[in-house]
């Protein structure tokens, strides 16, 4: 009883993401960070485009495992206005990290950020968490947990969909 009490609310949103119903708070986050190869992003910069926030660090197993498919879904999705946004916990500095995403192939923007910006995101309760937002900025869905792909997957195919007065031309 006491693990399914525990269980439940990690799980609740990654089904909610599946079948649409939105877990995000309707926070509209500010965003502005600078990424390892020195792009600034900002609000400006993201409106129009749905984007895939994910908090993670290189010493999580379950970011190291999710971190091939986001680049994936970076890939099958850009081009219709996704934009995947890792932020990194490392506290090793830029350089590890950069030297990890190297390794592994990733090249979707990433920067290093503290608790500030986890807190203008409604907090991080663990690594890896995933926040989706649509093409206004605002949060529809956040996920805790490396399964982010598999339930995120619908809501981003929703959100791709929606027509939005800020949408890219």
């Amino acid at each position: 009883m006491l693990f399914a009490l525990w269980l439940a609310p990690r799980f609740l949103p990654h089904i909610g993401a599946l079948l649409g119903i939105e877990s995000g708070g309707h926070l509209h986050p500010s965003v502005a960070v600078t990424t390892l190869d020195g792009t600034p992003v900002r609000d400006s910069t993201l409106r129009g485009h749905v984007v895939l926030v994910n908090f993670w660090a290189t010493w999580c197993p379950p970011c190291r495992v999710e971190m091939p498919l986001l680049q994936a879904m970076s890939k099958r999705h850009g081009a219709a206005g996704l934009v995947v946004l890792g932020l990194s916990a490392d506290q090793a500095g830029p350089e590890a990290v950069a030297k990890f995403l190297r390794e592994h192939g990733i090249t979707y923007p990433v920067a290093i950020v503290g608790r500030d910006v986890e807190t203008a995101f409604g907090g991080v309760q663990g690594y890896p968490t995933s926040v989706l937002l649509d093409r206004t900025g605002q949060v529809r869905y956040k996920v805790l947990g490396p399964l982010a792909m598999a339930s995120l997957e619908p809501a981003v195919r929703r959100l791709l969909n929606e027509k939005a007065a800020s949408s890219p031309k």
